[in-house]
């Protein structure tokens, strides 16, 4: 009973701790928790959820995460959230590949577990549908050739968690930016936000307008005007000092600082555009040089 007890204190004192100030003994403790079924169940959600987190995050936490989520005996919310964590690491493996093992936190053969699991569940209709859109929303964070076709039948389908799934999705799946720019008139707020998000992930200069009217909109709630901010980078990034200057000295600390990050990212994407031109015009001043490449 004890162990128990202080196993409990342990996670919840993990909860309201960065990451980052985790001790070396948090990997072990998610793991013993997640492979014992006599555990609290919500004592093995909240191990799930941590688990994904790239500090921890290893082959054998993989290992029990994917045996969770493919457990039909397992409860649903309990699936759901051990098929989420992965989208982290896959994103990290998406990124950095695997030349250096110190890049990724796990190895390439269980990355592609990882990715064919999420797939397996997804596909599956007799996969509880929360699970199948949480094994989605995880999987698109390394882009795979069957990604673009489950996100739009999510988005066609008319329902609404399956929408919600598919803007969510639409931040890393490219092509789909009509669809972002439609998401953006939506009256729901969650899938307004999701759409946000996507709009300033895939770069959509035809959302400037719209994202504007939320920075400008003295009614736009908090976390809903931190998204739009940040979108700001992505959808208008040579506009970014002039847009968000004026919130840099807002009595919001969070505003001030989602202002200050938006314009550093907007000033190092423009950055890298100049740079892809130069290197562009590098190539076609070779190619002058050459002469035509029939020339003898």
């Amino acid at each position: 009973m004890a162990r128990k007890t202080r196993t409990h204190i342990d996670l919840e004192a993990l909860q309201d701790m960065e990451p980052w100030q985790w001790p070396p003994s948090a990997a072990k403790l998610f793991l013993e928790i997640l492979t014992d079924s006599n555990a609290k169940a919500n004592d093995r959600l909240i191990a799930a959820d941590l688990a994904g987190d790239l500090v921890v995050m290893n082959d054998p936490l993989c290992d029990a995460l994917l045996e969770i989520a493919g457990n039909a005996a397992e409860p649903d919310q309990l699936r759901a959230t051990a098929a989420i964590s992965f989208g982290p690491v896959l994103e990290q493996g998406d990124l950095f590949g695997f030349e250096d093992p110190d890049d990724v936190p796990v190895t390439e053969e269980t990355f592609e577990r990882i990715q064919g699991t999420l797939h397996e569940l997804y596909s599956d209709r007799s996969v509880p549908v929360l699970v199948r859109r949480r094994a989605l929303e995880a999987s698109v964070r390394a882009q795979q050739d069957w990604h673009p076709e489950a996100v739009a039948q999510a988005y066609s389908s008319g329902d609404r968690d399956w929408m919600l799934t598919a803007v969510f999705a639409m931040r890393w799946v490219r092509g789909f930016d009509d669809l972002i720019l439609q998401a953006l008139q939506s009256t729901d707020p969650e899938i307004h936000m999701e759409a946000v998000q996507a709009a300033g992930a895939q770069e959509v200069r035809a959302a400037e307008i719209h994202i504007l009217g939320l920075i400008r909109d003295a009614a736009t709630p908090k976390t809903l005007l931190l998204a739009a901010i940040e979108a700001v980078a992505g959808v208008a990034p040579s506009d970014a000092k002039r847009i968000l200057g004026t919130l840099l000295d807002s009595d919001d600390e969070g505003i001030a600082d989602a202002a200050e990050e938006a314009i550093a990212s907007a000033l190092a994407q423009e950055t890298s555009e100049d740079f892809d031109e130069e290197d562009e015009d590098d190539e076609d001043d070779e190619d002058d040089e050459d002469g035509p490449a029939w020339v003898n």
